[in-house]
């Protein structure tokens, strides 16, 4: 039944084969299949991250086998039983995380039933704990803190993006280690992780002292992040769309002459001959050299939108179908969405090129790095990366890594790859790439998410405050939102005034600060008129505007301690913007508290998501005394207070002691 392996040990049994190894430091990967473990699959784990002399150990015997990785511990019963526990400092040892039967009969933990030529839908069954709560998970607009209870699909959505590494209050992470299509159902009777069609089983399990240890084991294994540019940690401008480059060039101008703070501005989609072609059309765009240029002589970078489809139309069509650099279909012709182009008057049926070959990553940088990259451009908006399939039919699609349905959640990463590789390969060491989806290990790639398309409302504010704790718990630490959501916004209207200036205070204290969308009035027709009402931070009216201004000087103020925040994302794999029981893991009310969160160890900010509020209650967790940097007023840890928050006061607490400049 056992046999040991290079840190390891293999069980079989009728025609299973589990292998556990340890994989990092208190980490432990088990894959699992029929007959064979394979290792040419595609997945976020590459060679084991180093772990201390002494710390495996291994024992087979008559009861079982038991691998230890540090504190972790994989028992493995004669019938092929898995469970996880972790040693305490007193030499005690706790359940973590086990496997649990279906049935006492049929199916066993893990089952796998065939869809055809070695496919199977798989899953994998671990028990359910009734005190556990789950984080993480990627990033999704449910609007939940803690996910237990939650039926989380698998599959990349705008504004829903599939990383299944979640984190529990039980003490361990859990990495998904596989890019299949499928969902993870977080019942009360058990968790069950299912893939609609795929080959084998795949995942790592962690632990430590407390989430921030499962965090820096996770990007250990996965891929830290680099450092941020420091040009990246200031205010981004953007709006749909700057038509032409003398639209975009007025707005940069009109920041400096007002004297406004400004570290990047957007050139968005349509900037382009036709989708695909990646470089800018002439007849709008007749000199962006000099754009680039003058942009920088103002402390400014240019962020160009690059897409991963490719119209019929573009001069690289025909050579990207003929070399097999587009994702083919099982059925039909290699096409994946309707999209509007230059040159034609309704929509036209596009293709999506595949980034999971590498000829086609190289193929695709070398068209941006002699288009834009040469220019003097280095920031990239990698929009609609899911891709954004119309319909989401991923059973028909064939990637060069693999059927759709078992590799489809990684094409996030791999494109944010080839920009990643490209520019390494031009010399470039700062790479930041602003993707509308991701994958485990999207982070070691240089990819910042963002949170999609979504609503101008203070419903949407407030889910977006969860989502970006959870996708901080997924591994990403670069993140940010549309600041006043994405669909609409009526700048004459109060209520979205108010939102507006919330979001903001909001905004600032996420890591990447950056205002986006579509305002009214707005254009149906998506090209040439198309491109929304004004969204700059004068839109909206003079005492918005004041404001809007006085939170642009505070980010500006706050830089170098986001800049300490986002050393200890690249060096520790902390992000920034966090929950509060990463940090104060002992106190059990940190662990309910979704609707505030921590920026780096000082900052408690606590936004403000009802129209008309100008005050809210705010948790204290236990440990530490909080200042109101507005009043001077100290605050117990461990209690809850109404914290005052009119419309200028950006709701915020420091810890006691810490210098942080957050007035002026």
């Amino acid at each position: 039944m056992f046999h040991q392996i290079e840190d390891g040990v293999e069980w079989r049994g009728s025609h299973q084969v589990v292998r556990a190894q340890a994989w990092g430091a208190d980490s432990i990967r088990v894959r699992a299949g029929l007959s064979v473990v394979r290792e040419d699959l595609p997945g976020a784990l590459d060679a084991p991250p180093p772990a201390d002399p002494g710390s495996v150990r291994i024992r087979v015997d008559e009861e079982g086998a038991e691998l230890a990785s540090g504190s972790l511990v994989l028992r493995i019963t004669p019938e092929g039983m898995l469970t996880f526990l972790r040693t305490g400092a007193d030499g005690r040892q706790e359940e973590l995380l086990a496997e649990e039967r279906a049935h006492f009969w049929w199916p066993g933990p893990r089952a796998y039933t065939s869809t055809g030529n070695g496919y199977y839908r798989i899953e994998q069954r671990f028990r359910a704990y009734e005190d556990e709560k789950v984080f993480g998970l990627g990033q999704h607009t449910h609007g939940l803190f803690d996910q237990k209870g939650a039926v989380i699909d698998l599959v990349q959505r705008n504004a829903e993006v599939t990383i299944p590494f979640m984190v529990s209050s039980r003490g361990y992470g859990l990495l998904w280690n596989s890019p299949a299509v499928g969902r993870v159902e977080l019942s009360a009777n058990g968790t069950r992780w299912v893939s609609d069609s795929a080959r084998q089983i795949d995942y790592w399990v962690t632990t430590g002292d407390g989430p921030a240890d499962v965090l820096e084991h996770y990007a250990d294994a996965t891929g830290h992040a680099p450092m941020l540019p420091e040009y990246a940690s200031g205010f981004w401008q953007c709006k749909l769309r700057y038509r032409t480059q003398d639209e975009l060039m007025e707005v940069a101008r009109e920041y400096k002459r007002r004297g406004l703070p400004l570290s990047v501005i957007v050139s968005d989609f349509f900037h382009w001959t036709h989708l695909g072609d990646w470089k800018f059309d002439p007849a709008e765009w007749p000199d962006p050299e000099g754009m680039v240029k003058e942009l920088r002589s103002m402390g400014v970078e240019l962020m160009v939108s690059v897409w991963p489809s490719v119209s019929p139309l573009s001069e690289n069509y025909g050579t990207m179908l003929a070399r097999g650099h587009l994702v083919a279909t099982e059925q039909g012709p290699p096409v994946h969405a309707d999209w509007a182009d230059k040159g034609v008057d309704a929509q036209i049926q596009v293709s999506f090129y595949d980034p999971t070959n590498p000829d086609a990553r190289a193929f695709v940088w070398d068209r941006v790095r002699e288009n834009y990259h040469s220019l003097g451009i280095r920031l990239w908006w990698l929009d609609a990366c899911e891709p954004e399939l119309k319909p989401g039919h991923s059973g028909n699609l064939r990637y060069h890594a693999g059927p759709g349905l078992e590799v489809g959640n990684i094409y996030p990463a791999e494109n944010a790859r080839a920009f990643h590789e490209g520019m390494r390969a031009a010399g470039e060491q700062e790479i930041l790439t602003l993707c509308r989806s991701a994958w485990a290990g999207s982070q070691r790639h240089g990819a910042a998410l963002w949170s999609g398309d979504i609503a101008p409302t203070f419903a949407s504010l407030r889910a977006q405050i969860r989502a970006g704790l959870h996708t901080a718990m997924s591994g990403i630490p670069w993140w940010t939102t549309d600041i006043g959501g994405f669909h609409g916004g009526d700048q004459e209207s109060p209520e979205y005034r108010e939102l507006l200036v919330r979001w903001f205070q909001y905004g600032v204290f996420c890591p990447l600060f950056r205002l986006h969308g579509y305002r009214e009035p707005f254009s149906h027709d998506l090209y040439p008129s198309m491109s929304g009402g004004p969204n700059e931070v004068w839109s909206y009216g003079e005492e918005v505007y004041e404001l809007l201004r006085e939170m642009l000087f505070l980010r500006e103020r706050l830089r170098p301690y986001v800049m300490e925040q986002m050393r200890a994302a690249h060096e520790r794999g902390l992000p920034p913007m966090r929950p509060l029981f990463v940090d104060f893991p002992g106190d059990a009310r940190a662990w309910e508290v979704g609707d505030q969160f921590l920026f780096g160890p000082d900052v408690l900010v606590a936004p403000v998501t009802e129209y008309g509020a100008r005050s809210r209650k705010v948790y204290l967790p236990e440990g530490s005394g909080w200042t109101d940097p507005w009043t001077g007023d100290v605050h117990p840890g461990g209690t809850e207070i109404l914290l005052d928050a009119p419309l200028d006061r950006v709701p915020v607490l420091l810890r006691k002691g810490a210098d942080v400049p957050v007035r002026p």
